[in-house]
């Protein structure tokens, strides 16, 4: 039974009885990313809050989740609760990760350690990026036993590619999630505008400087010439030629759960399925990529329409709290990421920020769903939400 909503009630009314009589950390979404804007530059902030283009794709993500409102279910005996999931044979605390994000230096000097050992706190999975600011095998020490998995972008040397698989399962990594949607950067119009991409600088290259593969390609070691090495991670890290055949070889390449992140159209999905994924990530990579794009929510309906219920199906892009998530597993998601509302924590607080955010979003599925009538994940179907009128 989880008391997640209650007890994280009680504590923050409490601080009222203490001297100063004030709980200092943000509650909504939206005060946690104006108190993230006052601590980082123009560069991070934009790096991190920014989209594709006019951002349109973006407003998508958030205007679909207004389209759908739930169904409450009154008198309903909602005392036991349990938010857990299984994913893949491991029993979750609950139906949401931390997505990918890379270069959390830029917000914080901790980056994944302090987002990793945050999870870790709580048992929430967090999928670290192949652009992270600390490697991997740090990462997974600070994290110990608790559950992570790794994103990987396929860049253009396959080799480097294998090489970071087998860095990841020997790390300890339980799944590898295979972005597909960033085979080159989008159009960025704030980092254009702020002349802003951390690669530029060094950062985020962690598992490319300490990878043996990487580091064999360059003619003198990154500690002599980083600015050769930046050069090269430019030339690989991403490829514009990846396509079903290489996914089809990584598929190969490993005997973790494979998830293929970046999908939003339905037989895009039922292709990744057939070459053996074991889940798909419904995104559009939060409008970072495609601008114009289908709202992910609105790709989640469609893809679980044509796939039917038995296909795992996770979703990220546009949740920020936990009436988002509800929505997302009635309309067909088994778990969400959350990506950019966690690094506001992060830029807020470090670890201790990141601790709280995840224990608030606990807290607050906890109450959204009792309030709504239901007692587990497994109970949010199709029934619970409805259309809104236009």
């Amino acid at each position: 039974m989880t008391t997640h909503g209650l007890d994280a009630q009680l504590k923050i009314y409490a601080t009222a009885l203490e001297p100063g009589g004030r709980y200092d950390w943000p509650i909504s979404v939206d005060e946690w990313a104006r108190r993230a804007r006052e601590r980082l530059a123009d560069g991070p902030w934009w790096y991190v809050e920014g989209g594709a283009g006019q951002e349109s794709t973006m407003r998508a993500n958030r205007e679909a989740f207004y389209r759908w409102r739930i169904r409450s279910r009154m008198l309903r005996n909602v005392e036991d609760r349990d938010l857990t999931i299984e994913l893949f044979g491991r029993r979750l605390p609950a139906p949401f990760l931390l997505a990918p994000v890379g270069v959390q230096s830029i917000v914080h000097p901790d980056a994944e350690l302090a987002v990793g050992r945050a999870a870790a706190a709580h048992g929430v999975p967090f999928v670290l990026s192949t652009v992270s600011s600390v490697p991997m095998e740090r990462v997974a020490e600070a994290m110990g036993d608790a559950p992570r998995w790794f994103q990987l972008y396929p860049g253009r040397d396959p080799e480097v590619v294998a090489s970071m698989i087998s860095r990841a399962e020997q790390s300890g990594y339980s799944a590898l999630v295979v972005t597909v949607d960033t085979t080159m950067l989008g159009w960025r119009e704030h980092d254009l505008a702020n002349a802003y991409l951390p690669f530029l600088q060094g950062q985020g290259l962690a598992n490319y400087l300490t990878d043996p593969v990487f580091r064999s390609r360059l003619a003198r070691p990154p500690e002599e010439d980083m600015a050769a090495a930046i050069q090269h991670f430019l030339a690989v890290y991403v490829n514009p030629a990846f396509t079903w055949e290489h996914l089809t070889s990584i598929r190969r390449q490993t005997r973790l759960p494979l998830l293929v992140k970046g999908i939003t159209h339905p037989e895009d999905a039922r292709r990744a399925f057939d070459l053996g994924a074991d889940a798909v990530v419904i995104s559009n990579h939060g409008g970072r990529q495609v601008d114009g794009g289908v709202a992910a929510l609105d790709a989640l309906v469609e893809v679980r329409e044509a796939l039917g219920p038995d296909q795992t199906l996770l979703m990220d892009s546009g949740i920020r709290c936990a009436a988002d998530v509800v929505k997302a597993l009635a309309l067909g998601a088994r778990a969400v990421l959350v990506g950019r509302p966690y690094i506001y924590a992060l830029a807020v607080g470090g670890e201790a920020g990141v601790r709280q955010w995840i224990a608030h979003s606990l807290a607050e599925l906890d109450l959204q769903m009792a309030l709504a009538g239901y007692r587990s994940a497994g109970e949010i179907d199709r029934s619970c939400v409805v259309r809104a009128e236009p």
